[in-house]
């Protein structure tokens, strides 16, 4: 049988994003098909960086040009934009896998595998759907530039799973969820409908991914003997201190098993 770690190292190792999606669903249905054994007992470090196409053009986030959905081409941008997130996420589930499985007690170490597994199948998915829509509109992902973002979190985060847990789905994907409700409404009122139908497959499977997040911190403070709200709290602060941006989906958020006390104060430890 294959193993996890190897198959879940080749995603991350995939510079192209066809190959890198292939490969993620290729995994996915073979765990779920119970063809993957599970992480082995001595592993070397991941990667600090996934491998990643010559394009697009990665820019300081201040440099990237803004997006006026107005316009067909603000359109496209702002949907590059989001297969850009979406190819990092990718990489973030697998490389949860192989950063911070190994950590996970044995009794719990297999389904939080299963959750990764679960993301970055979906996250493949989402990618997809964003790269086919993004050929019909003439702007094929790499075409225009990006940024690092995402990455960089995940870099300040690769030495803590609560540290990672804490800024990937509970700050940057629920600020997702956040967002994506006023989206979705500027791309319906542009009769952009076939975007408007990837915006709401990827909206109702990122809170379940926030979910996942959630969970786990939750479990994984409380095997700690760490207080989750101050954690996430102190994670924030120190790894976030540009503190959390209103206004916030609270529904969303809650469905996703975010309580408002748990995060709507953070607003206003902004440095």
């Amino acid at each position: 049988m294959d193993c996890l770690y190897q198959r879940a190292l080749e995603v991350i190792f995939a510079a192209s994003p066809d190959d890198k999606v292939t490969l993620a669903l290729c995994l996915e249905n073979d765990w779920q098909n119970n063809k993957l054994e599970d992480l082995p007992d001595k592993m070397v470090a991941p990667p600090d960086r996934p491998a990643r196409p010559q394009r697009p053009i990665l820019l300081p986030p201040s440099q990237v040009p803004r997006r006026r959905l107005g316009t067909a081409a603000g359109r496209a941008a702002l949907l590059h934009a989001i297969a850009h997130i979406e190819l990092n996420a990718i990489d973030l589930a697998f490389d949860m896998i192989v950063r911070f499985g190994p950590h996970i007690s044995s009794a719990d170490q297999k389904q939080f595998c299963a959750d990764w597994v679960q993301i970055g199948g979906e996250e493949a998915k989402h990618y997809a759907l964003l790269s086919e829509r993004l050929n019909e509109l003439g702007v094929p992902y790499g075409d225009l530039p990006a940024h690092d973002g995402l990455w960089e979190a995940a870099a300040r985060t690769a030495d803590d799973v609560l540290a990672r847990l804490a800024i990937a789905p509970l700050v940057l994907e629920a600020r997702g969820l956040d967002v994506t409700p006023q989206i979705i409404a500027k791309f319906k009122a542009q009769n952009d409908l076939a975007s408007v139908r990837i915006l709401e497959v990827i909206y109702a499977e990122e809170i379940g991914h926030v979910a996942i997040g959630a969970r786990w911190f939750h479990q994984l403070c409380g095997e700690a003997g760490r207080d989750s709200s101050a954690t996430f709290a102190h994670y924030v602060q120190e790894r976030f201190p540009a503190g959390l941006k209103k206004p916030f989906n609270h529904e969303a958020r809650q469905a996703a098993g975010l309580e408002r006390p748990f995060y709507e104060f953070l607003t206003n430890q902004r440095t």
